[in-house]
């Protein structure tokens, strides 16, 4: 419960999402503008036009889970991206404010 990581998926709105909207409105927004479904376990991840406010929307088993973040200073800065995801890398440094200016990644071992 309330558990995020590296296993699940982020996708990162490429619009400004009105941070009054809650599970139902964020959820409109999922189907229509990212033709994604909201109850796929996938993360979805707002940011307000002023980037000052991010918002994590996440389905697990028997319901919903909002994450919500408001910055009192600064703003967030979303990395680059090629088909709106995020790994969940490039989410725990936009959240945690650090910008890659370049990076390389090197190969490790994975599972497949």
């Amino acid at each position: 419960m309330f558990a995020l990581g590296s296993s699940h998926r982020f996708y990162l709105y490429d619009g400004f999402c009105d941070m009054r909207k809650s599970f139902d409105g964020l959820c409109g927004l999922i189907a229509s503008a990212m033709q994604r479904q909201a109850t796929s376990g996938e993360v979805f991840v707002f940011l307000n036009r002023s980037r000052t406010h991010v918002k994590l929307l996440h389905w697990e088993k028997g319901g919903f889970v909002l994450y919500y973040k408001r910055l009192e200073t600064g703003t967030f800065l979303p990395p680059d991206l090629k088909n709106n995801e995020l790994s969940w890398s490039d989410l725990v440094l936009m959240v945690e404010g650090i910008q890659v200016v370049k990076s390389i990644q090197k190969r490790r071992f994975s599972l497949p």
